[in-house]
């Protein structure tokens, strides 16, 4: 292993309120020398940073990317080299859709010391934000989180649509807003109603989030109608219907 002074702390900035980062993630913010961050990072915790802090934005936005995945892996790795601490902002949680496996796996490889910090994702922080509770004892106590889009580099899917449609009570979709007609498709082709309820949470936990609602028929035009787009959440399942009790954010 390369000896190094430095360490990468990789963390999970939540889903955009900022007051929902951890206090162990705030605290490695405010100790860093350079902060490396996602698009979906609440700007507003970078003013947590020491003054001399680096920071380096390195956000991908749809086909948009400031740097490919392998130079971000390697630009984190080189910072820990040069003996300094590194907080690696991910929005979210970086082990749930953050690519934040991958990223170890090369500090591994360099023999980088790293930390995980857990973060709130949005899978969960977005629904509870438009009232939605994801499980319910009278609804369901089952619940997947999915990705809405998978690697165009593979020629199979490996999602389980069979499953997931017949077996699955609450179905949590991230990054799936542009592949929404096609997720649709696949769940009432493999057997689910389509009347179950379905929610879009679009910046959740922000002043910017919306929410719109409908069924498996409905959905992808009222979203249309709506001109929601990415980043937002689908909920798939009948504790959506619970949001018209328990909304209180917007």
């Amino acid at each position: 292993m390369n000896q190094s002074s430095g360490k990468v702390y990789l963390i999970g900035a939540g889903p955009g309120d900022p007051g929902l980062i951890t206090v162990k993630g705030l605290s490695c913010i405010r100790n860093a020398d350079v902060v490396v961050y996602d698009y979906l990072a609440a700007p507003s915790l970078l003013s947590e940073a020491l003054p001399h802090a680096e920071i380096i934005y390195v956000g991908k936005k749809g086909g948009d990317h400031t740097l490919s995945q392998d130079k971000i892996n390697l630009l984190i790795a080189e910072k820990a080299r040069e003996g300094k601490t590194v907080a690696r902002l991910k929005g979210g949680d970086p082990f749930i859709f953050g690519r934040g496996g991958e990223e170890a796996e090369v500090l591994v490889r360099e023999g980088v010391p790293f930390e995980i910090v857990p973060g709130v994702t949005s899978a969960i922080a977005a629904p509870a934000y438009a009232g939605i509770p994801l499980t319910h004892r009278e609804f369901t106590s089952t619940l997947a989180l999915v990705t809405g889009h998978e690697d165009p580099e593979k020629n199979v899917s490996s999602i389980n649509w069979a499953s997931l449609a017949a077996g699955v009570g609450t179905l949590v979709f991230l990054m799936g807003v542009k592949n929404l007609p096609q997720i649709v498709h696949q769940l009432v082709l493999h057997g689910k109603s389509s009347q179950t309820p379905v929610a879009l949470v679009q910046w959740g936990t922000t002043a910017r989030q919306r929410t719109v609602t409908g069924t498996m028929e409905t959905i992808v035009e009222r979203v249309t109608a709506a001109k929601l787009s990415s980043p937002a959440i689908i909920v798939v399942g009948e504790v959506v219907t619970l949001r018209e009790k328990l909304k209180w954010f917007v």
